[in-house]
């Protein structure tokens, strides 16, 4: 029992650190499905992170802070956008600059703001996304088996956790059963006749950006006002880059996404369980191994096992309509 009661302990963690990878990788569907590639999904969310623990310490409300979150992520997804849709500029720069900017103003914001070497204030309980407890969980907790998965698996996650998880068939849902859905798709793969039957380029482009961005604002939200009660430096420390990772291993597909998600979740919550425990043959690894294990496996499952990936053919590409 004790050996069941540690597999979901490791399961539990696995889907709280999932979320943030899949709720990025999700956003990043949006914005590569419609051609546009989107490597600033890390610094999209580092400050909708910043910007949701700073709204919430201020005005004392989650969701402002929520809020305040979806809208810098979006006004940053907006800039991408100008860049590389309007001025038809290299999307792998501006994604890259999106990074360094968000890396260095919530350092320098946070330190003018509140001093505290870039930190906000600790949340309090009003200030973040409590865990919710499903009708019956604590009476059943102690029953063997189905207990521990009721209360422990399903019960006791904030609302961003089933946010996140709910966002799968609808997405799903958007790019195979809705017309916008069909329009994005076909604009990451040929413009040029999404173009010819009148329908503007630019602006579902665009409209798949704002979809990235009030998904990123969710996932930083979720950094600083659930998994932990406030912001702290790069505490994003490299999700986006792993939530791209996720998108090619799932090659594109939302529900393929959730369980790559859910495996680089896993990946993290066994290092972390792991550290500092013998391992058979091998004894004590030091926790710095640990710690850089998911990210060694990361890229062994990419290189090893992802097969052929095919990205849309017009991602990376910006569009030029022909006169």
């Amino acid at each position: 029992m004790d050996m069941f009661n540690a597999i979901v302990q490791v399961l539990d963690s696995t889907i709280r650190l999932s979320v943030p990878l899949l709720l990025a990788c999700l956003a990043g569907l949006y914005s590569e499905r419609a051609g546009i590639f989107d490597i600033g999904l890390e610094g999209k969310m580092l400050v909708g992170a910043f910007a949701g623990a700073s709204a919430a310490a201020v005005f004392h409300s989650a969701l402002i802070g929520l809020g305040t979150a979806i809208l810098i992520s979006v006004a940053f997804a907006l800039v991408h956008g100008f860049a590389s849709i309007t001025h038809r500029g290299n999307q792998i720069v501006s994604g890259v600059a999106i990074n360094f900017i968000a890396a260095g103003s919530t350092i320098i914001l946070g330190q003018a703001w509140f001093s505290q070497g870039g930190r906000t204030p600790a949340l309090q309980p009003g200030e973040r996304f409590a865990a919710i407890t499903w009708p019956g969980a604590d009476a059943i907790r102690d029953v063997p088996i189905i207990g521990p998965i009721y209360a422990e698996l399903i019960s006791g996650h904030s609302i961003l956790v089933y946010f996140a998880f709910a966002m799968v068939p609808f997405t799903w849902w958007v790019l195979f059963r809705t017309r916008f859905g069909l329009r994005m798709r076909a604009v990451g793969e040929n413009p040029a006749a999404v173009d010819t039957a009148g329908i503007s380029v630019a602006w579902l482009r665009y409209r798949a950006l704002i979809c990235t961005g009030i998904l990123t604002g969710v996932a930083g939200a979720y950094l600083s006002m659930a998994q932990n009660g406030g912001f702290v430096k790069d505490m994003t420390a490299g999700k986006g880059y792993i939530a791209l990772a996720a998108l090619i291993f799932a090659k594109w597909k939302p529900v393929n996404a959730m369980f790559a998600c859910l495996l680089f979740g896993f990946l993290d919550a066994a290092s972390i369980r792991l550290q500092g425990s013998p391992l058979p043959l091998v004894g004590k690894v030091p926790a710095q191994f640990m710690q850089a294990l998911p990210y060694v496996l990361t890229v062994i499952l990419l290189a090893g096992f992802i097969g052929k990936a095919i990205p849309p053919r017009a991602g990376g590409v910006p569009y030029v309509k022909e006169r």
